[in-house]
Order: structure tokens, then C-alpha cells, then sequence
């Protein structure tokens, strides 16, 4: 097989699907969507039979539990699967929205409107459901998707792929709409990255070697994080129970996310009434502690904090501590060594408050609150593709509103340019 010809003429057919799309009414891709809910659940046992084949290649090659885990589809993992298509469906259809329209003096008025950016390639690993995730998000709001998932899950992403484009046809609407790319070969990806002109937008979900690779080899645009190394400053004017509680669920609550804590900042003048406490509830739940000399003079047993560990995302129960003289020595702090992710302020003092807000270059900056609730549905975009902590185009959570661009749209009655 010439896998170049195959990625190009697969992506071509995308190309025709995204013209289909969007033309169609937002009735009409909703009721595509919930029909692909329905479809996913009748056909939950194909699904399922499917996936044994690549736990069963998991396994042999010795590959994580966790990873195998995340492979795992299961008739609950296909209800919830399902059930995001149905959430997606019911949301607000971002396209054709015209906004910020304004009259010119020569009379005529110049508006936003807002249009599907077209194609989109999606290149992820491990999750089957981040196949239906991905398409329900880029069809609802009107683009087609290049689907390309790793080759520990080629079954499972080609099964539930199978469904949709099933439901696609039965709707009457171009089945290039979904297009999955069912070569293991890492040169099928390397060929969608050369496809300038007919992808629009690439979007890689795994792990920071995945988007490296994808981001040095791209001639498309890429949306995309690298990792996340997210922060918690406890200021002094913290209210201390409460900064407990927020520390504990952003690096407790669930570890292996991109939007758990990795380091916590204290400020020097609450280090000896916080750590203690703090670092005893740490160490009860499971996590192995590494703190900068400060907290291990407070906290006697904490591990030693080498400086590369700052760069870290452990994605486990494993955390920085440092103490620090106040809150421009931790604005200093996450300056230098974070990702531009999720970091969060802990303080009752408003004029910090904002100043944080102002000065903290990340895609999501929390007073008060968890770096874990940096996500699309905490933030009322009902579901996201990813996050981005790129400045162009999108940044943080990206829902519906973030798969579309706008362009200009001018009414007018008969003016010409003098």
C-alpha cells in the first residue's frame, strides 16, 4: 500500500465531508448525533469483542496497567461514551452565529460570523472514546475529522469509527465527515502532518512526546499542550482550612491528569501553622513528598527537592513543596518553571487576588479554587477536545466555540469605495 497516497486521498474525502457538514442545519447533526448514542449502545457487544483483541496485544507486549486500563471498554465505559454524544448534541450550535455587528458612516454594517474551520485531524493514543469524543465535538460544530489513534487500539478505534460513519450515511451526509486513518504506520501520521491545504487544524491528545513530535514535523497549525506543571500559591492571607481542602483535591483527587497539582508554593510567613498538617494529610493519602530545605526543617522525613524536579508532571501521588518569601517570589516561581497551564492563588486579600490574575501568563489562573476544575464542562463549555495553552486562536479548555473561526460579513445597499 502507498500509505502517502491513501493519508492524502482519505483526507480529501474529509475535505468533501466538511463541505457537507457545513451545510447542514444543527437539527440535522443533532439528530445525527443521537442516533450514533443509540448506535453505540445496540452495538455495545461488537464493541466490546473488538476491544478484547487489543487488550490481548496490551498484555502481550507488557504494556502498563494503567495504560491497559485506559484501553478497557466495558458496557458502562460504552453507556457514558454514548452519553456524551447526547450532551454534545444538546448544546448551543456555535455556527452561524453573527456577532459584534456595527454600522459604518458610510452606512453599511460589518459583522463577525462565526464558521466551522473545516477539517480537522485529531492524533491521540490509548482512549477509544476519545474517538467518539473528537468527532461529536468537530461535527456539531460543522467540521469534518481526520481521526488517527495508536496502534494499541487500531480494534477498538475502528469499530466505534465504523458505527458513526454508519450513521452518517444513514443520515445522508457524506461519510468523509469521518474519516479514520487505520494504518498503524507512524508514516500515516507523518504524511497528515504534511497535508498543508487540506487539513486545517491538527490536534494531538497523549503524552508530550506524542505532541512534540507532531508539533516539530507539523506544516498545519497545531493546538496542543506540552504537559502540565501546575501550581498552588499559599499565600499569607490564606484561609488556612480552606487551602488545605484545595491542595488536597488538586493533587489527590485524581493524580494522572494534566490539571493535578504538581507544586505547592507556601508563603514563609504561614509555613510553620500550614505544612504540618498539610504534609501529614499528604503523606496519610499516599503521597511521596519532596520539599525544599524550609519544609524539610519543618516537616523532618520529607524528601529532598532537586531543581529538574520543578520541571516535573509526575502524573502521580508524588509532590513539590517550597516555601517562599512571598507572592512575587511564587509569581517568580511558576514563571520560570511551569507549563502555562492551571495555577491557582489562595488568598483572602483582593488586591493579591488580582494582581495573580494579572501577572500569572497561564491558560487558566484560579483564586480560591482547584487547578482540577481547569476542564470544559467545569467551565460550562459542556465538553472539550483538549486544552491549549498556545495564545493564538484558542486557549484553555477548547469546546465548540473554540472548533470554529470567524470571518467578516458585510450588509450592504449599494456602497462603493470613494
Amino acid at each position: 500500500m502507498d500509505i502517502k497516497q491513501f493519508v492524502h486521498d482519505k483526507a480529501v474525502e474529509a475535505k468533501e465531508g466538511a463541505r457537507s457538514l457545513a451545510r447542514a442545519s444543527s437539527s440535522r447533526k443533532d439528530r445525527a448525533l443521537l442516533k450514533m448514542a443509540e448506535a453505540l449502545k445496540n452495538r455495545a457487544k461488537e464493541l466490546i469483542a473488538e476491544n478484547k483483541k487489543d487488550i490481548g496485544y496490551a498484555e502481550g507486549k507488557g504494556l502498563s496497567k494503567a495504560l491497559i486500563d485506559r484501553l478497557t471498554l466495558n458496557e458502562k465505559r460504552i453507556s457514558e461514551m454514548a452519553q456524551g454524544l447526547v450532551e454534545v448534541a444538546q448544546l448551543p450550535d456555535p455556527a452561524g452565529e453573527i456577532t459584534k455587528m456595527r454600522q459604518r458612516p458610510n452606512g453599511m454594517t460589518v459583522g463577525r460570523m462565526r464558521v466551522p474551520i473545516g477539517v480537522i485531524g485529531i492524533i491521540y493514543e490509548a482512549r477509544p472514546n476519545v474517538t467518539a469524543d473528537a468527532t461529536s465535538l468537530c461535527m456539531k460544530a460543522g467540521n469534518a475529522v481526520v481521526l488517527r489513534g495508536g496502534s494499541e487500539a487500531i480494534h477498538s478505534n475502528r469499530a466505534i469509527a465504523g458505527i458513526l460513519k454508519d450513521v452518517i450515511k444513514s443520515e445522508g451526509l457524506h461519510e468523509g465527515a469521518i474519516t479514520f486513518i487505520d494504518i498503524p504506520d507512524r508514516e500515516a501520521v507523518m504524511e497528515m502532518l504534511k497535508l498543508e491545504g487540506i487539513i486545517d487544524l491538527i490536534i494531538p491528545r497523549g503524552g508530550e512526546g506524542l505532541i512534540r513530535t507532531v508539533t516539530e514535523n507539523s506544516r498545519i497549525p497545531v493546538l496542543k499542550h506540552y504537559k502540565g506543571v501546575c501550581h498552588i500559591f499559599v499565600d499569607r492571607d490564606a484561609e488556612l482550612k480552606m487551602a488545605e481542602d484545595i491542595c488536597f483535591n488538586a493533587k489527590a483527587q485524581r493524580p494522572g491528569t494534566c490539571n493535578a497539582m504538581e507544586t505547592m508554593l507556601v508563603d514563609e510567613a504561614v509555613a510553620g501553622a500550614f505544612l504540618p498538617g498539610m504534609l501529614k494529610r499528604f503523606r496519610d493519602a499516599g503521597v511521596g513528598l519532596k520539599g525544599c530545605p524550609k519544609t524539610i526543617s519543618l516537616c523532618p522525613g520529607t524528601g529532598e527537592v532537586l531543581e529538574q524536579d520543578f520541571y516535573n508532571e509526575y502524573l502521580d501521588l508524588v509532590l513539590n513543596v517550597k516555601v517562599v518569601a512571598d507572592m512575587d517570589s511564587a509569581m517568580e516561581h511558576i514563571s520560570r518553571y511551569g507549563s502555562a497551564h492551571s495555577d491557582a492563588i489562595i488568598t483572602m486579600n483582593y488586591g493579591k487576588a488580582l494582581r495573580f490574575l494579572r501577572e500569572v501568563d497561564s491558560s487558566a489562573v484560579l483564586v480560591n479554587a482547584s487547578t482540577r476544575l481547569n476542564d470544559g464542562y467545569q467551565f460550562g463549555l459542556g465538553a472539550e477536545i483538549g486544552i491549549s495553552t498556545d495564545k493564538i486562536h484558542a486557549r484553555g479548555p477548547m469546546g465548540l466555540e473554540e472548533l470554529t473561526c470567524t470571518k467578516f460579513v458585510v450588509f450592504g445597499s449599494g456602497q462603493v469605495r470613494e
